[in-house]
């Protein structure tokens, strides 16, 4: 997905598309940006469940009820040959770490259900008659029933709609655990059934974002329409200012001239900084991310894991 997402970006980082703030034409964006904004988000994404990683892989083994055994047990042994980076060394930690841990675990799938839901949310948007700046081929969107110009986002609404019912889990958790004291009780069993479907419905949501991604159809040249023209008031501004005319009356000289219906621009931009349209610094994006993934080392857990059951 990740991948994609940087190729997408690379690919339609020419292509302009109209930025928003209070969903009100706002300044020019870029395909490429938009495209490699929920690939960055995803580096974060990752980042919270490299924590989550981090406090599930400990072993809880020989803690027993909650309280420990007059077993003379070795749970250090148990952790090596498990692949465990560490222990939970206080037994009844180790018992009163359920719900905490399932509740940092969700809180990282609920982050990555996010930033599938918001460019769902995006998508459907976009697709819409109205701004019309990406389509589908015909097999992965839906028509009416009695309308036969439509061209509905269903897979889109439907992860849209499961990633928020995924950002609920940690609630959900948080609630079923909130007034529990310390020890083992049977509401924790709850967990289960709350918790591990969530796996593969984010799974789903991603193999099916994957998909539409994969056929997304971007159209060219949105920004030529006079209706977006207003898009380009903040670089005539700028455009002064680099004159040496102070921001505040370059501000007033533009806004006289749209007030009279003399606004002129030039369509053509210069963004040259870190992270604008003609800087994705998707190289350093796609340095974050490698980073996070090598740090979960799963090939460690694997190979010991594999020593054990030979």
């Amino acid at each position: 997905m990740f991948d994609l997402l940087i190729s997408l970006s690379e690919k339609h980082k020419n292509t302009l598309l109209p930025g928003y703030t209070h969903l009100q034409l706002a300044m020019p964006s870029s395909f490429g940006l938009w495209f490699g904004a929920y690939a960055e988000s995803l580096v974060d994404d990752i980042i919270t469940l490299q924590s989550a990683y981090k406090i599930t892989n400990k072993n809880p083994l020989g803690s027993a009820a909650g309280y420990g055994s007059s077993f003379p047990l070795n749970r250090k042994m148990t952790t090596e040959l498990l692949g465990f980076s560490d222990l939970n060394y206080n037994v009844v930690y180790a018992q009163m770490g359920r719900g905490k841990t399932e509740k940092i675990v969700a809180s990282a799938i609920s982050n990555v259900a996010s930033t599938i839901g918001k460019l769902s949310m995006d998508a459907c948007l976009y697709l819409n008659q109205n701004f019309g700046f990406i389509s589908f081929p015909e097999e992965l969107t839906t028509g009416s029933s009695i309308m036969p110009h439509k061209k509905n986002p269903d897979v889109f609404e439907l992860i849209r709609s499961r990633c928020n019912t995924l950002q609920a889990i940690p609630l959900e958790i948080t609630l079923i655990t909130t007034n529990l004291p310390s020890g083992y009780h049977r509401d924790l069993q709850l967990l289960k059934e709350k918790l591990f479907p969530a796996f593969n419905q984010l799974k789903n949501c991603l193999r099916m974002t994957h998909l539409m991604l994969s056929n997304i159809e971007v159209k060219d040249d949105l920004l030529k329409d006079e209706k977006y023209k207003y898009l380009f008031s903040v670089e005539e501004v700028n455009k002064l200012v680099l004159q040496g005319i102070p921001f505040r009356d370059a501000y007033k000289v533009i806004g006289q001239s749209i007030e009279k219906g003399e606004f002129t621009y030039y369509d053509q931009l210069h963004h040259t900084h870190e992270g604008s349209m003609g800087n994705l610094c998707n190289e350093e994006i796609q340095r974050l991310m490698n980073t996070e993934i090598q740090s979960f080392q799963f090939d460690v857990v694997n190979k010991k894991l594999e020593r054990l059951i030979q």
